[in-house]
């Protein structure tokens, strides 16, 4: 059984499409891009497709992530193709890597996130970071299927700044505009409970009474595993493309795959 694991998108009007929504429209791209899929046992047998940590609905990401079991050997870039040809505009399936490794789960601990603020002034963005960043703890709520829930959403974020318009991701924000724009650059660790952008939203609302006056552009940039000694998220798949790298080295007879 061969395991290939993939990163995909979800851009522009496509961030509104929940997670079940891409999973009907995934599991119809492998129908029709005629992929051997393996499946689960029992009565209701199912594509084996693993996700993982999903982005809320709403929000952008250009690091979506999941792994697909095969019953055939298939290419991963001739397999991505196929995949993302069969899949509407905005989510896109943009990398392919045969799995060498385990636990791809284990290494997304952490993500980056942009939040684009139509509005807020730079300079009012700076002030309400900086009080953000100087509380030891900034207590939030969200409504939970529970009831109200209260926690902390401080200490899961790693980092968090106010970056230059023109060194942001923003070229596929949603919503240009001649308004001031501030941008902002947030690391947030997976813990639980999740705290999400959103929270942090609120968190700044709290200790500095940021309020945009619309819904901030959300859009997740990376996710991985976070590096304590440097404050960055690494790419999950590296190792797996290293693993390949190295198999092809030491065997340069090897080929990876049988054509998709």
């Amino acid at each position: 059984m061969q395991r290939i694991r993939l990163r995909y998108t979800k851009r522009g009007r496509l961030r509104f499409t929940s997670h079940r929504d891409f999973q009907r429209a995934f599991e119809r791209a492998l129908r029709r891009a005629e992929v051997p899929m393996a499946y689960s046992a029992g009565f209701t047998p199912h594509p084996k497709v693993s996700y993982a940590n999903a982005a809320p609905t709403g929000t952008g990401s250009e690091a979506e992530y999941l792994e697909i079991a095969l019953t055939e050997p298939r290419d991963p870039e001739r397999l991505r193709i196929l995949l993302d040809e069969s899949l509407p505009a905005g989510l896109d399936i943009v990398e392919a890597v045969e799995a060498r490794t385990s636990g791809l789960a284990d290494r997304l601990t952490a993500s980056v996130w942009e939040l684009r603020l139509d509005g807020v002034g730079p300079e009012e963005a700076r002030r309400a970071v900086d009080a953000f960043k100087a509380a030891e703890t900034v207590e939030v709520q969200r409504l939970t299927k529970n009831g109200v829930r209260t926690f902390d959403a401080r200490s899961a974020v790693a980092g968090l700044e106010c970056v230059e318009t023109h060194s942001a991701h923003s070229s596929q924000a949603d919503r240009p505009s001649d308004q001031p724009c501030a941008i902002l650059r947030l690391v947030v660790r997976h813990v639980t409970p999740a705290v999400r952008p959103d929270d942090v939203l609120s968190g700044l609302r709290a200790v500095a009474d940021l309020a945009p006056p619309v819904p901030a552009a959300v859009t997740r940039l990376a996710q991985g595993l976070f590096d304590e000694e440097t404050g960055t998220v690494t790419d999950p798949l590296a190792p797996d493309r290293e693993a390949v790298t190295a198999r092809s080295t030491a065997d340069p007879t090897a080929t990876a795959t049988a054509p998709a």
